[in-house]
């Protein structure tokens, strides 16, 4: 997978940033080529090595085919929501959204938001609650080159 300049990519754990450009770098007296990637929403510069960037959790934006089964996902309403003390949970979900998978943000955004009408969430659930949906907004809108807020609407819709 190659990434150029002015491409968006979602960055593992971090959110979508723009390959502002490609460098070769000297680090620990080894050269290498990064994309350098200035995250979307902090705007914070990423530098990540070419030939480490899927291991790395670097990927593109989910193509528009595949926003349907996204939303398949958060639509599902037969899951079993985990039993476990908050803790467990916010390690179960950093997972999750470490991963990479808009898939597995998805199932993140639709727990919580379900375990939130069941009982109040931690602060910290709360929090991983915000990383999803604002992860998923994101990808969503550039997949579909659409406005966040018609994402934020049909994702509101579909939880109401």
């Amino acid at each position: 997978m190659s990434f150029k300049i002015g491409d968006k990519a979602v960055y593992a754990s971090y959110g979508i940033g723009e390959v502002t450009s490609i460098e070769r770098r000297e680090i620990s007296g080894r050269k290498q080529k990064f994309y350098i990637l200035r995250l979307l929403d902090s705007g914070t510069v990423v530098m990540v090595p070419t030939d480490k960037a899927v291991a790395k959790g670097l990927r593109t934006i989910i193509p528009r085919a595949e926003v349907k089964k996204v939303f398949t996902v958060l639509k599902q309403r037969k899951v079993t929501l985990p039993k476990q003390t908050w803790n467990r949970r916010h390690r179960t979900y950093m997972t999750k959204i470490n991963s990479g998978s808009v898939f597995e943000v998805a199932e993140v955004l639709r727990e919580l938001t379900l375990l939130g009408t069941k009982k109040e969430l931690s602060f910290s659930e709360r929090r991983v609650l915000d990383t999803a949906r604002s992860m998923l907004v994101r990808e969503l809108a550039l997949a579909q080159r659409a406005p966040e807020s018609r994402i934020e609407r049909e994702l509101d819709a579909i939880f109401e």
